[in-house]
């Protein structure tokens, strides 16, 4: 019996999305709104409540600074729809 195994081909929709934010950020809101709108899943991460993350986001761009979306390697800072559109491969038109 053979069995055939099918290749796995990377897709931009299963990167791992990381959105960090703070509650009282307007922006951080319109961002995950957005993301849902077009149906990317991502992870939430609350920097108000975590220390680690916090640290991260500074180290990441110099300051504290949210939104800041991690998609795979890429980290934008900002609720940027131009380039979260580009890195997420979403077509707005």
């Amino acid at each position: 019996m053979v069995l055939l195994v099918k290749e796995v081909v990377p897709n931009k929709f299963k990167m791992v999305v990381k959105v960090y934010i703070s509650p009282s950020c307007p922006y951080c809101f319109t961002l995950k709104e957005f993301l849902k709108e077009n149906n990317i899943k991502f992870e939430e991460i609350d920097v108000s409540k975590d220390e680690k993350a916090k640290d991260k986001v500074i180290k990441k761009t110099g300051k504290m600074e949210v939104p800041m979306i991690e998609i795979g390697d890429e980290v934008i800072v900002g609720f940027d729809r131009e380039k979260i559109c580009k890195a997420l491969n979403i077509n707005e038109g």
